[in-house]
């Protein structure tokens, strides 16, 4: 672990330890796959605290950790397990003309917030549609970021605060169907992405692949139904538990994967 991860643990220690000792919910800043993975490492560490992760919406990558005393659980179990009350919000990013826009990328939105000197871990997922974003941040930088955000590289845009629940996002994925030997992760991957599994090896052997926001580095781990697999690089998808065996004894498997 270098000094950077270190540096991480000991901050999640603090928020969970100031969380038992105070006895109040205490969040984390957005995390990204590797920061949950370590995260996830330093579980055992932890004081017998409830913990949560939210991202804003399903299938989110970057997450926010909920450190949560136990005088709190019933609260949290009545609030649809605790998401409405993450201090997050959700921001939805429209061209003020939308027959003078130019087409817009994750990057062009990301970059445009990063310029009004916002620090990326104030900030989540962006999810991009045709015609607007959706921009997961912290609760407090709401109010800024709907003031400030009115340019988009050279498109004027109009930035609002949005209910999360009112969001209409439906990630785009496409259904990958075929066989392999075994749920190993090097044997669903290479189906996944259409590519051999000896190109896999050196990314999860690497630390570039992520089941359920954990680092993976076995390619001989064993897939479970409903699995989130992220593949930096390469994109993410679900898997879901193979439907049968052929006569050779291969697995047909389906995939959802995000496009």
């Amino acid at each position: 672990m270098n000094r950077e991860d270190e540096l991480l643990k000991r901050h999640l220690l603090d928020l969970a330890n100031t969380a038992y000792m105070r006895q109040t919910a205490v969040y984390s800043d957005f995390l990204n796959l590797w920061e949950l993975h370590i995260y996830h490492k330093t579980a055992e560490e932890f004081p017998p605290i409830r913990r949560e992760v939210f991202g804003g919406y399903e299938f989110a990558e970057r997450q926010m950790v909920a450190f949560l005393p136990d005088a709190l659980s019933f609260d949290w179990e009545e609030s649809d397990a605790g998401r409405g009350t993450f201090p997050i919000q959700c921001l939805v990013v429209r061209p003020r003309n939308e027959k003078f826009t130019e087409t817009l990328s994750h990057r062009d939105y990301l970059g445009a917030i990063l310029n009004l000197g916002v620090d990326r871990s104030k900030i989540g997922d962006i999810l991009t549609e045709p015609s607007c974003a959706y921009v997961m941040c912290q609760e407090k930088m709401g109010s800024f970021l709907a003031r400030e955000l009115s340019r988009v590289r050279h498109t004027p845009v109009m930035t609002d605060i949005c209910q999360i629940d009112q969001i209409s996002y439906t990630p785009r994925t496409e259904t990958v169907s075929g066989t392999v030997p075994s749920v190993r992760l090097d044997a669903v991957i290479a189906l996944a992405f259409r590519v051999s599994r000896s190109k896999m090896t050196p990314l999860i052997e690497g630390g570039k692949v992520f089941v359920n926001g954990r680092l993976i580095t076995s390619n001989a781990y064993l897939l479970r139904d409903q699995d989130l697999v992220s593949v930096r690089g390469y994109g993410k998808f679900r898997f879901c538990a193979p439907e049968g065996q052929t006569r050779k004894g291969r697995y047909f498997t389906t995939l959802e994967r995000f496009i």
